[in-house]
């Protein structure tokens, strides 16, 4: 007997670089509309320059770098309004916003988080990485080095009881990535693990648009969408 899953439709977008800033406002601006029924769900797929962001939990000394030296390395910051403390966004790395409607029936937050690692493990299992958690700390792992850092705002609806989720989660795809950019801070406060990519563990090339292709099931299914 067949049993019929409902699904609800997402709309993907991807961008090869943005500004952060740019990016922010263009969530806040799909928020609004997810949460007035204006636009569909929506999960943009993205990479940045290179910039530093601090959480809501932040600690201002996690920052490395005096001010010249980020003028000196061309590296943007920005106080944010997710969860978390400090991390690098830049090339190399797969930044995913999911701008989704969590209705408060029988809301799970942590879930959610749980669900978004999962999706990532689950690519990472594509290619025979074993990506796991720490349960002390959100995000996904490879040993005890951090492939991907999530950060999520849950903004409350105006209009409806439940949440529209922005913010994300952000994979390091290129090589070196971790020296490039996670030298100059103490990511997400935690001291004693290191910081890996994709072409680190595989020796394989890997294009972000090609990785956002490749995610973009994982994450439908895992949530429950189809294509709008």
């Amino acid at each position: 007997m067949e049993t019929n899953i409902i699904t609800r439709p997402l709309a993907a977008r991807y961008i090869n670089s943005i500004d952060y800033g740019e990016a922010w406002d263009l969530q806040k601006e799909y928020v609004g509309e997810i949460d007035r029924g204006e636009r569909v769900e929506t999960l943009l797929l993205l990479q940045h320059p290179p910039t530093y962001t601090l959480g809501t939990d932040r600690h201002p000394e996690h920052l490395l770098l005096a001010p010249e030296e980020l003028r000196e390395r061309g590296i943007s910051v920005y106080e944010i309004d997710r969860g978390g403390d400090i991390t690098y966004h830049g090339p190399g790395q797969l930044v995913g916003y999911p701008l989704m409607y969590l209705d408060a029936k029988g809301l799970n937050l942590h879930g959610f988080l749980r669900d978004l690692e999962q999706v990532i493990i689950d690519w990472l299992a594509d290619y025979g990485i074993s990506g796991s958690r720490k349960p002390e700390y959100t995000g996904v792992w490879v040993g005890d080095d951090k492939i991907a850092a999530i950060g999520i705002k849950f903004n409350k609806s105006r209009l409806r009881r439940g949440f529209v989720t922005s913010h994300g989660f952000a994979l390091n795809i290129k090589a070196g990535i971790g020296k490039e950019g996670f030298t100059g801070i103490v990511p997400c406060g935690i001291q004693e693990f290191g910081v890996t990519s994709f072409e680190d563990l595989t020796g394989q090339t890997m294009e972000l648009e090609r990785a956002a292709r490749e995610i973009l099931p994982h994450f439908m299914k895992r949530f429950g969408f189809h294509p709008a």
